[in-house]
């Protein structure tokens, strides 16, 4: 854990599709911080699981996987990246595989365990904006800067097809819906560290708000905590 105190922890947690991501990234531009998305490890090792063939329903395979694989983080532009055995996942960490798998490999608590200790490690950067889902109540609970992004079911599927549509060409508005229906249930009902809204934590319902809003709130509470 992060016993200096002198390193500032802005925790973001959220759903799929609260607009965790882009807030986050732009809270850590305006704070000169660095940005971690600690979903990126967890669909690291789910596109490596993928590509090693892995079967992802045997938890065993898995960590076997990942004990084995070499794991290495560096930042650039204030953003902490890593390859895993020497490769750079780059935008296949966003393909429909990985997607549809990321749930399971997440809910393995050896791969928690383990993740969860990497992701403390990343104050070796400095200041740090971390979005997630158990940011606040796992990664950084001490964390003064907790906040938990929300937004109507309808509102997060409609956001996250018009994403899938520029990268992809496609978006169902109704199929993705479904698909973030089946991940907030495997995401809130795991029995290692479900996603629920931390001690502490300001919620923030970003249904009717502008990104541009969300994250002017979150930067002048840090700044006005921080007297910067």
């Amino acid at each position: 854990m992060s016993n200096n105190h002198s390193v500032s922890v802005v925790a973001i947690d959220g759903p799929s599709a609260s607009g965790k991501s882009t807030v986050s990234k732009r809270v850590a531009q305006e704070l000169k911080f660095t940005y971690v998305d600690s979903g990126s490890l967890y669909r690291g090792m789910t596109w490596k699981a993928l590509r090693e063939s892995v079967n992802i329903g045997q938890p065993e395979q898995v960590l076997d996987l990942m004990n084995r694989m070499k794991l290495e983080f560096y930042a650039e532009n204030r953003v902490v990246l890593f390859t895993i055995d020497g490769e750079d996942p780059g935008l296949q960490l966003r393909s429909e595989p990985v997607r549809e798998n990321v749930a399971d490999i997440a809910a393995i608590p050896g791969v928690r365990a383990f993740l969860v200790a990497r992701l403390q490690e990343m104050v070796r950067f400095g200041d740090i904006v971390m979005e997630g889902r158990d940011i606040g109540t796992v990664v950084f609970p001490e964390s003064p800067f907790k906040y938990y992004l929300d937004a109507d079911p309808e509102e997060r599927a409609r956001r996250r097809s018009l994403e899938l549509k520029n990268m992809e060409g496609v978006g169902d508005v109704s199929k993705v819906l479904d698909s973030l229906t089946r991940r907030d249930k495997k995401d809130s009902t795991r029995k290692t560290a479900p996603l629920q809204i931390a001690l502490g934590a300001k919620v923030i319902n970003s249904t009717s708000m502008t990104i541009e809003e969300v994250v002017a709130q979150i930067v002048a509470e840090v700044r006005a905590a921080l007297g910067t």
